[in-house]
């Protein structure tokens, strides 16, 4: 069956992921710390960023969890109503900078153009905020080529669960087999499979590694920017 939609991941398949993210990472870490270098790199570690490479750990919280997975993780003793606001609080934060500090990726803003002028219906799907996914498009200048976007807080249960591709193949009167997902994590490509998506397309332009995204992935690409030519010559 022909793939009509396709799905996005953000973070690492729309935007680089490295040059997003790793100055906002470090902010978040040291505010949480208390200003404490070292402590602010034991939270580093923990959520994913592997400091002698210099770069986020492939399916780690930073690459593909949610803001209130980062807090479990490094606010471990907080009760339900200070998680609460704590989350509140970093959606706030990560939604505002994430858009500030947003650097499409190569070739993606054309590939997206030529998807959309050839009538795929385009949509995010991201563990980040609905409101952080809406501004970075916006700032991007490419949120007039989106029919959705979707974070973790618009749907029932967050990626890896199937909630945002089922919810974007409705919205569009499509079955979830004519919708793609793509992304550059496990999670991305898992949703596709438990959504029964027609196409799971793994990118090599965030955090994943064809060595983990291999066994899910009916292809592999460099990036978005090689998604047209694909989609041409694989309809």
């Amino acid at each position: 069956m022909a793939i009509k939609a396709i799905l996005f991941d953000k973070d690492g398949t729309l935007i680089d992921f490295e040059a997003t993210w790793r100055a906002i990472a470090e902010n978040m870490a040291m505010k949480a710390a208390d200003s404490d270098r070292a402590e602010a790199d034991r939270l580093l570690a923990v959520a994913g960023y592997d400091a002698e490479n210099r770069c986020f750990k492939a399916d780690s919280v930073f690459a593909a969890g949610t803001n209130a997975e980062l807090i479990q993780l490094w606010y471990p003793e907080a009760d339900a109503e200070e998680r609460h606001a704590l989350v509140a609080s970093y959606d706030r934060f990560t939604a505002q900078e994430g858009a500030n500090h947003a650097v499409a990726l190569d070739g993606v803003k054309e590939a997206l153009a030529t998807l959309h002028e050839n009538g795929i219906k385009l949509g995010v799907a991201t563990n980040d905020s609905t409101l952080g996914a809406e501004k970075t498009l916006l700032a991007l200048g490419i949120a007039q080529m989106f029919a959705a976007a979707y974070g973790y807080d618009a749907v029932a249960n967050p990626k890896p669960a199937p909630d945002a591709l089922h919810a974007f193949a409705d919205m569009n009167g499509l079955r979830p087999s004519e919708v793609a997902m793509v992304g550059d994590n496990r999670h991305d490509l898992e949703m596709a499979r438990a959504a029964g998506a027609g196409l799971a397309v793994g990118v090599l332009s965030g955090t994943g590694s064809r060595k983990t995204l291999g066994s899910l992935a009916d292809v592999i690409l460099g990036s978005v920017a090689e998604l047209p030519a694909y989609m041409q010559e694989n309809p």
